[in-house]
């Protein structure tokens, strides 16, 4: 697993906050400890006669509750953690410290150093959603992967699963107050490919982000270490490390250089080998659309910076690609 061949991208994940109040239903009791307790049917049925005519069946479902509260003041929350930190772009690779509340789809169209061309599609992005004032919760698709040699297709289907991604933002300050931002991912991977676009291992990633800005300039950096939970000897953990410097001008224009670099700490395929990758980009956004949602369109040109070796394994993953981002925020 890498942040190139199952992403980290596009429009993915979404948290659910489920209650339920459980109330009983009234009993008699008496002084005789034989007689068993049974529900006083007639005020059962005049509050069930009560609650048809209010249009509430749970007093903790009304409009007043606690849960009609947290979904009613969702966009409040949104905006005022928003509100609270930069409000830089996030990078088309790098994922941001940000916190972000959009659908995203990213593609990748790869080529590797033996002539095949890959096709990336989704990349494992997602649904982002802002639960919590400081927290964002992502549910990622899984990404459809296509190869072909000269242009015919060899084989195609679902690569590995980067199924979750939790970011708890721990500083921020936005432009007026500081212009920067640290953060806590934790995200995990499952081996749901099939056999050519599978590493046959489980991963739980935790990473630290953060970033800076002075005026229109900022950076972003992550840095992870993906540890395989299974197949350990095979596939070894992974450093990831990932920077991205950003200008924003013209309202609309985020022109960005990423550079994103894997190392291999151990494993029998690339232990001590590493990728690195230079990528100029721009992203055009945020266009507004309607209500609360825009559009963000990116596109990057990512290059090899390392040695191609072949043996025992295929590294860099590949030689270059073009990458392309679809986000809309909300």
């Amino acid at each position: 697993m890498t942040h190139h061949t199952a992403p980290l991208a596009s429009a993915g994940a979404a948290l659910l906050v489920v209650a339920a109040a459980l109330f009983a239903a009234p009993a008699r009791a008496d002084d005789s400890a034989t007689q068993v307790n049974l529900p006083d049917t007639t005020t059962m049925l005049a509050d069930a006669g009560a609650q048809a005519a209010t249009g509430t069946s749970n007093p903790d479902e009304g409009p007043g509750s606690p849960i009609h509260q947290y979904f009613a003041n969702w966009f409040n929350r949104v905006d005022k953690a928003q509100g609270e930190q930069p409000h830089w772009m996030t990078p088309i690779v790098t994922v941001t410290p940000r916190l972000e509340e959009e659908l995203r789809w990213d593609q990748y169209w790869q080529t590797n150093a033996k002539g095949a061309g890959i096709v990336n599609y989704d990349a494992g992005k997602g649904l982002e959603l802002i639960p919590f004032e400081t927290v964002e919760f992502i549910l990622q698709y899984p990404p459809y992967i296509q190869s072909t040699v000269l242009g015919h297709k060899t084989v195609e289907g679902f690569g590995d699963w980067p199924f979750f991604l939790y970011k708890q933002r721990l500083l921020t300050a936005n432009e007026e107050n500081g212009n920067y931002i640290l953060t806590f991912f934790l995200s995990g991977q499952a081996p749901a490919g099939i056999k050519p676009f599978s590493t046959n291992a489980y991963y739980v990633t935790p990473t630290i982000a953060g970033g800076m800005g002075w005026g229109d300039f900022d950076f972003q950096a992550t840095m992870g270490l993906a540890y395989p939970i299974n197949n350990a000897a095979v596939v070894g953990k992974q450093l990831v490390t990932n920077v991205t410097l950003q200008y924003h001008f013209l309202q609309y224009i985020w022109p960005e250089f990423e550079f994103n670099d894997t190392l291999w700490l151990d494993g029998n395929q690339r232990g001590g080998k590493n990728q690195l990758f230079a990528m100029p980009g721009v992203i055009f956004g945020r266009f507004p659309l309607f209500w609360r949602f825009k559009v963000n369109i990116g596109v990057g040109y990512q290059t090899a910076l390392t040695k191609q070796t072949y043996e025992p394994a295929l590294t860099p993953l590949y030689n270059h690609a073009w990458i392309m981002t679809a986000r809309i925020p909300f």
